[in-house]
């Protein structure tokens, strides 16, 4: 039990315990988390399977307004699917391509930087160059242009079984330029210290150095941006999906589903939208206060 004991007396244990929000934050990210993965076990009725649905429950209200049904707690939409199982399902796309899209911009930015960071000269200025003029479009903009060329480019039959893959290409690719320069700063650092002068002396490949002493020492701030750039890659998704060129609407996506209900808003079904936006603002708010508290742990200016 040493490790247990260890970890409580850890700074960023302390740090935790000390703000209720974070705990709360935290709570619901894992709450959400688990509800997502295990959707298919908890939830009663399988939403995206048309042979369950009653098209007779169709426009169901909650349970709290009047006409509405235990069966469906936060009522149906204009297929008789449940809301709730719905934003469950949701939830697991939103975060897929969140988790991944973010992982791919760290895989290109990770790599790319340290290159830039450790070997300098003209390639340092060319990567730099190309990230300062990415920046300067914004991101959702880059993930909508790559999103549609790759659809372009896609035969029609492949379009709808690969979307996830291009969702998760497109906002990697726009994401990438901000982990690159944070890697850049760290790898600059790292190639000056001894330890790295004394693995060049005794002949260690540049290769060798970057993966095994480089990349390991500047991934902290690599990984807090990561937990901050989850949300925004959900919020570009949601997005996307809303605009009608991310998942299909028989996928279930958080952003698919504020757009499908979005139809029906003005006429008096405003619990086909509203929810779905709620659980997208609910999930990304919870990760965005960890990682803004993951950011403020790990500055030792303000310690």
């Amino acid at each position: 039990m040493g490790w247990l004991k260890r970890v409580m007396d850890h700074d960023i244990f302390y740090s935790f315990t000390r703000s209720w929000v974070i705990m709360l934050a935290a709570f619901i990210t894992l709450f959400i988390i688990i509800t997502s993965v295990f959707a298919p076990w908890l939830t009663v009725h399988d939403p995206f399977n048309p042979s369950s649905l009653t098209l007779t429950d169709a426009f169901t209200p909650p349970i709290w307004v009047s006409g509405g049904q235990w069966t469906y707690p936060l009522g149906t939409d204009d297929q008789g699917r449940d809301i709730l199982s719905t934003i469950m399902f949701g939830n697991r796309i939103s975060l897929l391509v969140g988790f991944l899209s973010v992982l791919l911009a760290m895989l290109i930015g990770v790599t790319l930087g340290t290159l830039s960071g450790y070997i300098g000269g003209w390639l340092d200025s060319l990567i730099m160059r190309l990230a300062d003029a990415q920046l300067t479009v914004p991101p959702i903009l880059i993930a909508l242009l790559i999103n549609g060329v790759a659809r372009a480019s896609l035969m029609r039959e492949l379009q709808e079984s690969l979307v996830i893959y291009v969702l998760v290409f497109s906002i990697g690719i726009a994401a990438w330029p901000q982990y690159a320069r944070v890697t850049r700063s760290g790898a600059m650092v790292e190639r000056n210290k001894e330890y790295i002068a004394a693995s060049r002396v005794i002949g260690v490949h540049p290769v060798a150095i970057m993966v095994r002493h480089i990349i390991p020492n500047v991934m902290g701030p690599t990984l807090v941006l990561a937990t901050i750039g989850i949300p925004l890659a959900i919020i570009i998704e949601a997005t996307l999906s809303f605009l009608g060129v991310g998942v299909p609407p028989t996928t279930p996506s958080l952003g698919t589903l504020i757009r499908i209900g979005n139809e029906f808003l003005f006429s008096g079904e405003w619990w086909i939208t509203i929810f779905p936006a709620l659980a997208l603002v609910v999930l990304v708010l919870s990760v965005n206060l960890i990682g803004d508290w993951l950011r403020d742990t790990f500055n030792p200016k303000l310690r």
